[in-house]
């Protein structure tokens, strides 16, 4: 008996998704709570556990294709409903009369990863997933025909010889979209996803020479950061001979050069958005530069204790949240809205954090961040960071967040004019730290040159109902908050 598996409400405001990956194809086994397939929609990417175990019988809806909550996606049984395999006999022959194909399939190329912005925080990028290049129809095949390979070579050798009769094959779905893709995620061992392409990258990791252990050799996430710890220890030595001086970096050519993909939805959504917010406010930016030395010397102080008791890396970035969630509830304007010819300001600072993930750039939101110290902002930093670019994020985390941080300077940039998104009225924008020389006072009130680590902070808001000298007195209190360097009292540990 089948039973029916729909699609789940995936939040309050979500009606509808769209397939973006089939994890399991017709005729393989699932567990209860085992992924069974991608879901994107207009908040958030998101994996489909199996309701049941059983073995999937049919899939009724394909790839990139779009239904309302509580749709039928697929039915799951105990197997004796699932495709026909009486075609595999004749596929199987084919593949032994046309053995070159096999050479077709292994040359076939491997999607290339999408531009993380964030964060630290977007795998990313992506129907908020980001596709493989298109690849050859044979891809889909290749599993079946290497199987075939021994009767290939027995018919090239001895065309006389009788052919062995034809093996039987697991049950096969009809051809849908996106069947290849599904081949290659389940089957073929160097297929990687965008979110460990990218995360190879970030480490410095080449895929080609990580084992993987994952289902049919696939390299896992955990794979490549195993890789990376293992090789921490030969870098020194490997750095030391890595090429002659004066020789430029190696690069990675993307193989998206010279195709056209079709936009995601999740950037689709977040391109209308952004047009709206420009078109509906009137936007500027203040930038102020910020001493943060004492901040940086603090962290040197306490990382290895903060680490050690919280499990998480003492960053930057918990800092100039605390600064700006004291600052919100100084000057309420930044954190108000507009609701026709009113202005309203909310009762808690929730503060959404702008992650760079492989489908694209995504907010989920600190709820009564004014109420969390440092080690409790770091601790929801980095969950939300890691759970937003896993696709583990819940809809009603993107929603309701009053001001935006967002962290530009994760990937180097002094700064930049961050854009505002309806319904909020302002966002920060924290850019790289860096050591530069800056004029200091000493202790006998002279002037004097040092070395500090400096950082600029760049506010943009909704003129409409925020002045320059709002944004200007907000940033003041950031930068004196975050110059005075006094959080010991604010770690949490």
């Amino acid at each position: 008996m089948s039973e029916d598996v729909t699609l789940p409400a995936l939040g309050e405001s979500v009606t509808e998704g769209t397939v973006t990956r089939w994890l399991k194809s017709v005729g393989d086994t699932v567990e209860v709570d085992e992924p069974l397939l991608e879901v994107s929609t207009d908040k958030v990417d998101t994996e489909i556990p199996s309701p049941i175990a059983g073995v999937l019988e049919e899939i009724l809806v394909g790839e990139d294709e779009t239904v309302e909550v509580g749709a039928v996606l697929a039915r799951l049984g105990d197997g004796s409903g699932a495709a026909s395999s009486g075609d595999s006999a004749p596929a199987e022959e084919e593949a032994a009369a046309e053995p070159e194909v096999e050479e077709a399939a292994e040359s076939t190329s491997q999607p290339a990863a999408a531009p993380e912005a964030e964060e630290a925080p977007a795998e990313k990028e992506d129907e908020g997933y980001a596709k493989p290049a298109p690849e050859k129809e044979t891809t889909s095949e290749a599993p079946a025909k290497e199987a075939a390979t021994p009767a290939a070579q027995t018919a090239q050798q001895s065309a006389s010889a009788p052919k062995p009769p034809a093996q039987p094959k697991q049950p096969s779905q009809p051809k849908q979209a996106g069947e290849s893709a599904q081949a290659a995620s389940s089957s073929d061992p160097r297929y990687v996803t965008p979110l460990v392409r990218k995360l190879a990258a970030d480490a410095g990791v080449d895929l080609t020479k990580v084992q993987g252990t994952g289902v049919g050799g696939r390299i896992r996430k955990e794979d490549v950061v195993a890789f990376a710890e293992s090789s921490k220890s030969a870098a020194p030595a490997q750095a030391a001979s890595s090429g002659t001086p004066g020789e430029p970096t190696p690069f990675e050519v993307s193989e998206l050069r010279g195709t056209t993909a079709k936009m995601s939805r999740l950037r689709k959504v977040v391109a209308e958005r952004a047009v709206a917010s420009m078109n509906s406010t009137a936007q500027l930016t203040t930038v102020v530069e910020v001493d943060v030395t004492r901040i940086a010397q603090l962290r040197d102080r306490v990382k290895g204790d903060f680490h050690a008791k919280t499990g998480n890396k003492l960053s930057f970035l918990p800092f100039f949240t605390l600064a700006a969630a004291e600052a919100l509830q100084s000057f309420p304007i930044i954190n108000s809205t507009v609701d026709g010819d009113s202005i309203v300001y909310p009762e808690s600072e929730n503060i959404a954090m702008a992650v760079d993930t492989e489908r694209g750039l995504l907010t989920p939101v600190i709820k009564k961040a004014s109420e969390l110290d440092i080690a409790g902002l770091a601790g929801q930093i980095a969950d939300l960071a890691e759970r937003t670019r896993d696709n583990k994020l819940l809809p009603d985390e993107l929603a309701g967040g009053t001001f935006t941080v967002t962290n530009t300077g994760s990937r180097g940039a002094l700064f930049d004019t961050p854009v505002v998104f309806l319904p909020q009225s302002a966002i920060l924008g924290t850019g790289i730290v860096a050591k530069r020389p800056a004029v200091v006072k000493t202790a006998d009130g002279q002037e004097s040159i040092a070395i500090r680590s400096l950082v600029f902070l760049a506010l943009s808001y909704d003129h409409r109902i925020i002045d320059g000298a709002d944004a200007a007195r907000f940033l003041s209190q950031v930068k004196n908050r975050l110059e005075e360097g006094a959080f010991e009292g604010n770690l949490g540990l």
